[in-house]
């Protein structure tokens, strides 16, 4: 078995995602436990909007859907984007354009590591 890529949590996303239901914050805690062990969550979808490589876990709880955009490209680590619970059909612009500020910022990062 692979060693598991550890979480890089960006910007206040993992204050976002404590701020979400304890019943979510398990669920996407077990979904991305399995991104890092290099397994695919159980339901997600390509986010490429806000940059290559970029996906969505999608969860639902009692109190509405929940997203956490991540990012699993680069070899030192998946790192947690975005944190935000949806209010409506499509993603609001501001979640949007928050997380591309950060996947900018890590692209920077990682290109500036080399």
């Amino acid at each position: 078995m692979s060693r598991a890529k550890p979480l890089r949590w960006v910007g206040s996303s993992y204050d976002d995602l404590l701020q979400f239901p304890w019943a979510v914050r398990r669920c996407v805690g077990f979904q991305l436990h399995k991104v890092q062990c290099g397994d695919a969550p159980d339901d997600w979808k390509s986010f490429s909007s806000v940059g290559p490589g970029v996906r969505e876990i999608r969860v639902r709880g009692e109190d509405g859907a929940f997203r956490v955009l991540y990012l699993a490209k680069f070899p030192g680590g998946i790192y947690v984007l975005h944190c935000f619970q949806k209010k409506s059909q499509s993603t609001a612009s501001s979640d949007v354009q928050l997380a591309r500020a950060r996947y900018l910022a890590v692209l920077k990062m990682e290109r500036d590591e080399k």
